[in-house]
């Protein structure tokens, strides 16, 4: 199996901005890039043109920005397509990070490329970039058991015990990034994947 290498040049962490949205599932993606910039000593500024807030931090040694659209989860495209625009990045060059109801609280993945899975900022990102070929960090938020009821439950909050398993995931996940910042992908997954 050849060695996939990656060029990585942002991470994105999908979540709703404000105060409100800060709590439920949904916004895994926001925790984990809050993370990162704590970890990383970034501070995040709001920018209109990109319709969300940046961040810029070195990882081993590599400059990466860091982004938090403020568009709402559906229209994640258009401040991702934004950003990528003006700073002439493509969609390999990004990780996206968001909560993943097929996974369960305690397991993170990273993978590329693939379908939306009924996630409506994958939707809007893959239809704004017109490329599903992008590196994603797949943060399990459990899922309600009913198809029914998955918009509800990601609009919640996690429970405590599941909050405390969504965190070690997100602290899993933040201590592989030195090795997805090299380029070193594989790697980074194996190291993950076997948490």
């Amino acid at each position: 199996m050849a060695v996939r290498s990656i060029d990585l040049k942002v991470i994105v962490g999908l979540g709703n901005p404000g105060s409100k949205y800060s709590k439920p599932r949904h916004n895994a993606g926001f925790w984990f890039i809050e993370e990162v910039a704590a970890k990383y000593s970034a501070t995040f500024r709001g920018d209109k043109k990109f319709f969300g807030e940046v961040a810029k931090t070195s990882i081993d040694g590599k400059d990466i920005w860091l982004f938090k659209p403020d568009t709402f989860m559906n229209r994640s495209g258009q401040a991702v397509q934004s950003l990528l625009s003006f700073y002439r990045f493509t969609a390999d060059q990004m990780l996206v990070v968001h909560d993943e109801i097929d996974l369960s609280p305690g397991t993170a993945k990273l993978k590329t490329g693939g379908g939306h899975g009924g996630h409506n900022g994958l939707r809007d990102i893959i239809n704004q970039l017109g490329s599903k070929e992008f590196h994603r960090l797949r943060i399990g938020v459990g899922h309600p058991g009913s198809k029914d009821q998955v918009v509800d439950y990601v609009l919640h909050n996690p429970s405590v015990d599941e909050r405390i398993l969504i965190d070690r995931d997100i602290d899993d996940a933040v201590s592989v990034l030195p090795d997805l910042a090299s380029g070193a992908f594989e790697q980074a997954m194996q190291v993950l994947h076997s948490k």
